[in-house]
């Protein structure tokens, strides 16, 4: 399916992942301009890219960036059980694979390249710079899953009962727990139109996801400082849903030589589209300026695989 909206090229396809289940993509593009950079946007646990997160495509496509979404299996249009995550790594691998497809194609190689994760879509943009950590210039991490609330997070005794059964009975539903939409978006229209979407997932966590998503974010949190990758760090100072101290943490541990960290008084964990409106254009503010900014300064990345082209090229010609 493509869709003109005024000066944005909207597109949907599905592919196939390396186990062959098939995965929903999507692409904002600007047709008044060549994009400045592309923008792999990951969504976080429970939702999808096409409708959640499109206002937050328009306004970065709207600015230039080629923007690119994919929904993770077990997520939104793609398939697989729903909001069942196996294997934390297989999310990872997909969005890998799919993201560096875009970026080697011919009119994309010259373009830097950012991941920008919310909640569990940061947990994944940390694991694909972890993976490739060269291929990426920059990382924009949303209230990113580096730990889990101790609000919403059962006690270690539950956690330790909910495991030992995850090995018998891996799908069902039965980790207890607060309405993760109640404590994450601040306005009432947004947690409607969740609601209301049938792509949004709404039941409780699966063990298995549950297990899966505590692992990860565990080892995370206990490798900050291996993260190099530049990155902005965004973290409302009222989340319910990831500890915003961890953010912090993240700020001041990684290895990263640039690195930002924005703390927003007040505001929930829903920061691209579960504030005020005012709220919002203050967060993409932040977002457009850091990246703009990267973008002007030019990539390291480019000028390395230039200098590694030609010296092959020489030795060639030597031989």
């Amino acid at each position: 399916m493509a869709l003109e909206m005024g000066n944005i090229r909207y597109d949907e396809e599905y592919i196939m992942n390396s186990r062959g289940i098939k995965l929903f993509t999507c692409k904002w593009i600007p047709t008044d301009q060549e994009p400045k950079a592309l923008i792999f946007l990951l969504h976080g646990y429970a939702m999808e890219c096409s409708i959640t997160m499109n206002s937050t495509a328009i306004r970065l496509a709207k600015a230039g960036f080629a923007v690119y979404g994919i929904d993770y299996e077990g997520h939104g249009k793609s398939e697989g059980l729903d909001a069942y995550v196996k294997k934390f790594d297989d999310i990872v691998d997909g969005c890998s694979n799919h993201f560096t497809t875009i970026c080697e194609k011919q009119e994309n190689k010259q373009k830097m390249r950012f991941v920008m994760g919310e909640s569990m879509g940061g947990a994944v943009a940390l694991l694909l710079a972890r993976k490739k950590p060269d291929y990426w210039d920059g990382a924009v991490l949303v209230a990113p899953m580096c730990k889990i609330a101790d609000e919403i997070r059962p006690s270690p005794l539950v956690i330790n009962v909910l495991t030992q059964l995850c090995r018998f009975i891996p799908t069902w539903k039965i980790i207890p727990g607060q309405d993760i939409i109640d404590v994450a978006f601040k306005e009432p229209d947004v947690r409607k139109q969740i609601r209301e979407n049938p792509y949004c997932y709404k039941g409780r966590p699966r063990l298995k996801t549950g297990f899966e998503l505590l692992r990860v974010s565990l080892d995370l949190e206990q490798r900050l400082n291996e993260v190099i990758i530049p990155f902005i760090v965004l973290h409302g100072g009222d989340d319910r849903v990831t500890d915003k101290a961890v953010s912090k943490q993240l700020y001041e541990s990684a290895s990263s030589t640039d690195k930002t960290f924005k703390l927003y008084p007040g505001m929930w964990h829903g920061l691209l589209y579960g504030e005020p409106v005012e709220n919002c254009d203050m967060v993409f503010k932040d977002i457009i300026d850091w990246t703009q900014e990267r973008v002007s300064l030019g990539d390291s990345r480019l000028e390395r695989e230039h200098k590694y082209r030609n010296e092959n090229l020489s030795m060639s010609k030597q031989k």
